[in-house]
């Protein structure tokens, strides 16, 4: 009987993978596009001018600002900070970023910018529902987040608003997971020397919803995207303790590694939820089984919900 074989992605087939699809699923939209090619703010760099160029035609970026260019491959390598090994098993894992088989998601299908047009603090009843449903508790959650309202090909939408360090925003709600550009980190400062590092916004606020005493305590790091870890073992170097809430996947993993790695400060913690994807999940799965006090609390526990469309719609019954 033959072994059976571990399918592999090659070079050739990684680099047909289209680099604007990469590039949407980090959040990176363009500023301009026409049929040759896409103009799009720098993945690398806070700017105000469009400098990084993809080539539709050669499925080629080039980055003006710093002279240097290449395939998807050369692209992933240096947003990830990783070998050409690392980077096809980036490109082929589908459970990553990159996906090569087309996915009913919104955020694959954008090819336009998505314009923020109304900034405000988190009211609608719709988007505190979505908070309740994974058991956030609003009191802490409304110091981070925001309620933003936001136009895509001339459809108006709201979601739960995360702002990142170069004012793009990550956003959320029942239905899409989303991100206007530019894509970056969030690093809430506040001057102390212990650093909690986590991969989404949930995740910081599954940890503050069950430990009230961290706000006080430590500054955060919200990565966004794995493929700013490069920017995290810079931030990392000036704390005393880093503490490491990252996925329970092969990406969190390896971004946990490579942070330990810059670091012997870093300690890993995703043992606290072990058996689950991420904190956001185990904060879930025991608050559905009535563990902790935090869990048992009523206001905590998902009410019966009105159903929204993604403009807030009520979703009439048939």
């Amino acid at each position: 009987m033959n072994e059976k074989r571990t399918p592999r992605l090659s070079c050739e087939r990684a680099r047909a993978f289209p680099i604007e699809k990469a590039l949407a699923k980090l959040g990176h939209f363009p500023i301009r596009t026409n049929d040759k090619e896409a103009w799009f703010l720098s993945p690398f760099r806070s700017e105000t001018q469009a400098s990084f160029m993809v080539s539709k035609r050669l499925n080629r970026w080039y980055d003006h600002g710093e002279g240097i260019g290449g395939n998807v491959i050369d692209l992933v390598c240096k947003m990830s900070q990783g070998t050409v090994k690392e980077a096809l098993r980036i490109i082929g894992d589908d459970n990553s970023s990159f996906l090569f088989q087309q996915q009913p998601c919104f955020e694959v299908e954008q090819q336009d910018k998505i314009f923020v047009k109304e900034v405000k603090e988190l009211t609608h009843y719709a988007l505190r529902g979505y908070l309740n449903s994974r058991y956030i508790l609003f009191i802490t959650a409304k110091k981070f987040i925001r309620e933003v309202h936001y136009s895509f090909k001339n459809k108006n939408y709201f979601a739960i608003g995360f702002k990142n360090d170069s004012g793009g925003w990550e956003l959320r709600n029942k239905y899409y997971k989303n991100c206007s550009s530019p894509k970056d980190i969030t690093h809430i400062k506040k001057g102390n020397k212990k650093l909690i590092v986590t991969e989404g916004v949930f995740d910081l606020l599954s940890l503050l919803s069950c430990n009230e005493i961290l706000e006080e305590d430590c500054d955060f790091l919200v990565l966004n995207s794995t493929a700013f870890v490069s920017k995290a073992t810079k931030i990392i170097q000036d704390y005393l303790t880093i503490n490491l809430y990252l996925d329970n996947d092969s990406n969190g993993k390896r971004t946990t590694q490579k942070l330990i790695k810059h670091s012997n400060n870093c300690l890993d913690k995703s043992s606290l939820y072990q058996g689950f994807k991420d904190m956001n999940e185990w904060l879930i799965g025991n608050a559905r089984k009535g563990l902790g006090q935090k869990a048992r609390d009523v206001s905590l526990l998902p009410q019966k919900q009105t159903r929204f469309t993604p403009d807030g719609c009520k979703v009439k019954k048939k």
